[in-house]
């Protein structure tokens, strides 16, 4: 249950005569925001753009991230990223229940069932070392409601590789593109393809490719039309985006249907 559904319910008993006003303020006392200190998090964030607060881990301490997902797991579902394998294991010794991914450095605590919409995301990589970052994205998208998988290693240098899984990657509603190096695989699908393209520069590279700036403004002067281009290893970002594709998707399918 969500921060939606929850104020939801709320407002409903009140209604309906099961919780008078005093115990409805009591209950609303964390919204919209939850001050524990160190961190304020933010309750409404879901009913505001429709997804919840994300933890991002660096910079936190061990302890900060435990108390945050204590906390935040009481109201909805977490996940939080670039949470270091000592940070991972703090969580877990006080939420036994949150799963540490370690290629995306990832931890997530599904303590309520994930609404999935129609179609699917598929998240494609230039080659094996932009696998953290895919995986991030992967991570995030199952979150957030949308069913993902990756599809790894087909870049320009060999781009048989690619053209052999265009059949994979065409029924996508969605496609996250992870590459690093000069960035091309990005314009390449964007002219093989219909669907929105998310490109994530990768990080991935020599001396030349300058930490994936290389990548960056190789995606952003793209020669296929309709490329959106996020930061450098934002997999978190680039699945934020998809996400919210796949949402307006649904919701004007919806819509045909009612009508």
């Amino acid at each position: 249950m969500d921060a939606h559904d929850t104020l939801r319910r709320l407002l409903t008993e009140i209604r309906d005569g099961n919780l008078d006003v005093d115990k409805g303020m009591e209950q609303l006392r964390d919204f919209p925001v939850m001050d524990i200190g160190h961190t304020k998090i933010d309750l409404h964030r879901a009913l505001r753009n429709g997804f919840p607060e994300v933890i991002y881990g660096e910079g936190k301490t061990p302890e900060q991230i435990g108390e945050i997902f204590e906390r935040m797991g009481e109201h909805a579902n977490v996940l939080g990223t670039r949470v270091s394998p000592e940070a991972a294991a703090h969580v877990q010794s006080i939420c036994p229940d949150v799963l540490y991914n370690a290629l995306a450095r990832t931890l997530t605590c599904a303590r309520h069932e994930i609404d999935y919409r129609e179609g699917e995301v598929v998240i494609v990589t230039a080659g094996t070392s932009d696998l953290p970052v895919a995986e991030e994205a992967r991570v995030t998208c199952e979150m957030l409601g949308s069913h993902a998988r990756v599809i790894s290693d087909v870049g320009v240098a060999g781009i048989h590789r690619l053209l052999d899984r265009l059949d994979d990657i065409r029924p996508a509603q969605v496609i996250i593109v992870v590459a690093g190096m000069e960035g091309a695989l990005a314009s390449v699908i964007g002219g093989l393809v219909s669907q929105p393209i998310v490109a994530v520069p990768t990080s991935v590279g020599y001396g030349a490719s300058l930490s994936g700036f290389t990548a960056l403004m190789g995606m952003l002067t793209s020669c296929a039309s309709g490329v959106t281009v996020v930061n450098i290893d934002n997999g978190f970002g680039a699945a934020c985006a998809a996400c919210k594709i796949t949402k307006l998707v649904a919701s004007l399918s919806d819509g045909k249907s009612q009508a």
